[in-house]
């Protein structure tokens, strides 16, 4: 399987809002920078957008090292929240619909294709390529107002 390194972050004004998403695939050599836009949706939306078009862009099953400066993703994708939120029928833990289900259930479908590692990084930090997404998602915002 190919090693492929991927960088997404979403962003959105007002939340509800405007929103964008952008991921930055890397696989050896080559790199591609894939960003997109809806008009009303939130953060947490475009954060599980950037991870599922990226994924979406993988042509074949590999391995990947998956960056987001998100909790929301990351955290529901390693600390237990997915497998909680399917054995108890898509509720939360206080007992309401989980939200954006059907996203996260696409990241599992997806999740069964590839062999992912979810890290977490520091937002609008010193991370370049974090950072290129942020300014990506960000300018699809601004192309759409």
């Amino acid at each position: 399987m190919v090693n492929v390194e991927i960088y997404t972050d979403g962003a959105c004004s007002g939340n509800p809002g405007k929103g964008g998403w952008a991921c930055v695939l890397l696989a050896g050599s080559r790199k591609k920078e894939i960003s997109g836009y809806e008009e009303l949706t939130t953060n947490n939306r475009m954060e599980l957008t950037a991870v599922i078009k990226a994924l979406e862009a993988l042509k074949k099953p590999a391995n990947v090292k998956l960056y987001s400066d998100s909790a929301y993703v990351i955290n529901g994708m390693t600390q237990g929240w997915i497998n909680s939120w399917q054995k108890n029928y898509w509720k939360n833990s206080q007992n309401k619909d989980v939200l954006n289900k059907d996203l996260w259930q696409k990241l599992i479908n997806l999740n069964k294709i590839h062999t992912i590692e979810f890290i977490k990084v520091k937002g609008h930090s010193d991370n370049i390529l974090n950072n290129r997404c942020d300014e990506l998602a960000v300018s699809e915002i601004k192309k759409h107002s």
